[in-house]
């Protein structure tokens, strides 16, 4: 049977629109998914900076401890050592055999002779001294001679020790010019002098005083110049 109903036209034309907006609707939707889609892809690529070249090279600056620069330090001044100079003189310059005979006729040359220990003439040796010594020939009682040249710092002590132990006698020579000294003990006289850039010593046991020495003292005195 041929269905003979007619239907408005109205209706067909709303059929027809309908399903063209419905088709329009739907690729609208697709296309914001996609620009939205879109969207968040940029926003997550830009929530996380690359660093920069200035960031790393501040990181690795702060990583390195920084060097200070120290002074440069300076060593302590040595203190001079004392000691003293060789002596150029020889025991004949200090006292001739003949200035020997002059104070005491019994006096001569002791070929054996060496420093008497803890003596004197023991000291001077320790410093590059001349020791000499001369012998009594019949009793063998010695004369000890010895002279230094110290530097500026043994002088200082030996002169600081002398004033110490022994007495000053100002008629060896004017002081500071010459300053002497004597003292006896041990058993024997012991006279000690400082001039110029010379410690003078004499011991022996014919020493009792500060006069014996004299006429000895001024002899070297004399030859040393």
């Amino acid at each position: 049977m041929t269905d003979t109903r007619v239907y408005p036209s109205f209706a067909r034309t709303a059929a027809r629109t309908g399903g063209a907006s419905t088709r329009r609707r739907a690729g609208l939707m697709l296309a914001g998914g996609a620009l939205f889609a879109l969207l968040l892809a940029g926003c997550s690529a830009g929530g996380e900076p690359t660093p920069t070249n200035s960031a790393v090279a501040t990181s690795g600056a702060s990583a390195d401890p920084t060097t200070s620069a120290e002074p440069p330090s300076s060593s302590p001044t040595p203190t001079p050592e004392a000691t003293g100079s060789p002596i150029t003189q020889i025991c004949g310059d200090l006292l001739t055999l003949q200035d020997v005979y002059d104070f005491n006729p019994n006096y001569g040359s002791a070929p054996d002779y060496s420093p008497t220990a803890d003596g004197l003439a023991a000291t001077a040796a320790t410093y590059n001294g001349l020791t000499c010594g001369w012998s009594n020939q019949t009793s063998g009682e010695l004369i000890e001679v010895s002279v230094v040249a110290p530097n500026d710092v043994l002088m200082t002590t030996l002169k600081q020790q002398a004033d110490a132990d022994s007495q000053a006698v100002p008629t060896y020579g004017t002081p500071p010019t010459v300053d002497g000294f004597f003292t006896y003990s041990g058993g024997s006289g012991q006279a000690q002098v400082f001039i110029g850039t010379y410690w003078i010593t004499l011991s022996t046991p014919v020493f009792g005083e500060p006069g014996d020495a004299a006429g000895l003292l001024s002899v070297i005195l004399a030859h040393l110049g």
